[in-house]
């Protein structure tokens, strides 16, 4: 990544962390709600058996009842546990998203504990990030661990960005080993990208 690339990128998420500290509790739920919707309407996560998500953070999409749903509909849900030594996610399963869990690193909840599940397993993943752009690329909070777990080799399912209308990024750095998701979901509509369907073939 060049020097120009790197600062580009800070720039976009203090900006993005701005927008995101400044939404109003109500604002963040019902627009959370809408994105969520979309998602568990959607035939891809119909057609998913294992469902991985996220665990929301006071800023993020509150990922709740896509899990609440999920269970309704005889899924497996999972989260990620983090390895900070290996730096990677290990998907666990949970059955409860209040029971069993602990706040680790920079405020992330994960599960004390869990059954892990393999990564070939899992059908949809849920992915957080400050910011996405029109053709399925995000923008993490800079670690790198969803980009690593989307990378993996034995990963076949369907990756779906989620959030709030208000973090679209008209253009972000690109580089060589981003991979684009395959959807992202917000308040405002469901994006389908075909590249990143190209890219699983």
């Amino acid at each position: 990544m060049t020097e120009g690339q790197q600062q580009s990128k800070s720039a976009i998420r203090h900006r993005l962390r701005e927008i995101l500290a400044a939404m109003p509790e109500p604002q963040r739920h019902s627009q959370s709600i809408a994105a969520c919707s979309l998602v568990t309407s959607s035939p891809e996560f119909d057609a998913a058996r294992v469902v991985m998500l996220y665990l929301s953070t006071a800023t993020e999409v509150d990922t709740a009842s896509i899990a609440l749903r999920a269970w309704q509909g005889g899924k497996t849900v999972v989260v990620p546990k983090v390895s900070w030594d290996q730096r990677r996610m290990l998907p666990i399963e949970i059955s409860s998203l209040t029971t069993g869990m602990t706040s680790t690193g920079p405020g992330i909840r994960e599960p004390i504990a869990g059954k892990p599940v393999p990564t070939e397993f899992i059908d949809l993943v849920i992915v957080p990030g400050l910011g996405f752009d029109e053709k399925g690329y995000r923008i993490g909070r800079g670690m790198g661990f969803y980009d690593r777990f989307l990378a993996q080799a034995d990963f076949l399912g369907v990756s779906c960005g989620l959030a709030f209308a208000e973090q679209i990024v008209v253009d972000l750095p690109v580089l060589d080993h981003d991979v684009p998701l395959s959807m992202l979901a917000t308040d405002k509509g469901l994006r389908r990208f075909a590249s990143s369907c190209i890219e699983k073939k």
